[in-house]
């Protein structure tokens, strides 16, 4: 899996847990979290940088075409 996918797989499963964990358990600062993603996703998408990207590309994962 190329580190692009990595991303948006781990971007997704963030957002769905931290709103799951808001409207299940009643916990509110996950929504912090939840707007902390949706907006480090926007400002990659105009940048290219991505902290989770950098870290990914450090450890050894295929590079794919928008973090390179």
């Amino acid at each position: 899996m190329s580190i692009d996918r990595i991303v948006m797989a781990f971007a997704g499963t963030v957002i769905l847990a931290t709103l799951a964990a808001y409207f299940f358990a009643g916990i509110e600062w996950a929504l912090y979290l939840t707007a902390f993603v949706g907006l480090n996703m926007l400002q990659a998408a105009f940048t290219g940088f991505c902290p989770l990207a950098m870290i990914l590309k450090k450890v050894g994962a295929k590079p794919g075409v928008a973090f390179s």
